[in-house]
């Protein structure tokens, strides 16, 4: 019987810093089996979210939940042991280590938390288990050939694939995914979208998506919310989320004209398929 994935569900969460209001009331459910996106102007609220979610900051009220899992009050090691697992928008690889090294690394952690002893042993059989996962992850990321490489001595698209490999070969039921495809070009762009699509619909993971590149959103999320001044302003389907005109004045200046492009790339794609 295939096990089924949870839901992350985000229930009227509020963050302050001081007197500063950071995230109001925020409330978001993203499915499992699915890519669901937050999106907003700089300083919006999308990454502490992501950190009222994993526990980096407290929410002052509010409740998440990993599927029938209460978060609140977990610190962030072991809400990742519930299954909630994060990149960030800074890549956090160790330059001096492999590729594979730093993806077995996440695997490593995960299943270390979990048992007696930590990292201090290491029975065989899951050391083959962490072996199989990372190798699946690289296949899957298109990147077995730098498995003996240096992290360090890699590209940005490069590195970003191996951050996501490392998400992906460790057991986490539901990813945080903050800015993944900062630094990549549009073809590498395009690259990582597929192979997050690949990876969603080969596991039925979700996925909740903070992303500027609107593109890429226009491709792979089913369904967006939007936040401005850490409030939750709209929320809809993707093609609605980025042709609604609160959404478009929320994002000025640059970041409208690429909302602009992202909605005439889907109006195309739905008219080739009517």
């Amino acid at each position: 019987m295939t096990r089924e994935l949870p839901s992350l569900e985000i229930d009227g969460v509020t963050v302050r810093f001081g007197g500063l209001v950071a995230v109001s009331e925020v409330t978001l459910t993203a499915p499992a089996g699915q890519i669901t996106g937050l999106i907003g102007p700089n300083g919006a609220g999308k990454t502490t979210t992501f950190n009222a979610c994993t526990g980096v900051v407290p929410a002052a009220s509010g409740s998440v939940r990993l599927g029938r899992t209460v978060l609140d009050g977990h610190g962030t090691s072991k809400r990742a042991a519930r299954g909630l697992g994060r990149t960030f928008q800074r890549m956090e690889l160790f330059d001096s280590m492999t590729v594979v090294e730093n993806v077995e690394l996440g695997v490593e952690s995960f299943l270390a938390a979990g048992r007696p002893f930590g990292q201090m042993f290491c029975p065989p059989g899951e050391r083959r288990k962490i072996a199989a996962r990372a190798a699946d992850a690289l296949e899957l990321c298109g990147i077995t050939g730098l498995a003996r490489r240096t992290a360090g001595d890699l590209s940005t698209g490069q590195r970003r694939l191996v951050e996501l490999a490392r998400a992906i070969a460790t057991p986490f039921s539901f990813l945080l995914l903050d800015e993944p495809s900062s630094g990549l070009d549009p073809e590498e762009t395009e690259k990582f979208g597929q192979i997050l699509l690949d990876f969603v619909a080969d596991r039925g993971v979700g996925i909740l998506l903070v992303e500027h590149d609107m593109a890429l959103v226009s491709s792979i999320c089913s369904y967006i919310y939007v936040l401005d001044f850490g409030r939750l302003i709209h929320q809809g389907p993707t093609a609605e989320a980025l042709a609604s005109p609160i959404v478009l004045e929320a994002y000025l200046g640059t970041e409208s004209s690429a909302l602009d492009s992202a909605a005439e790339s889907i109006d195309g794609a739905e008219a080739a398929h009517a």
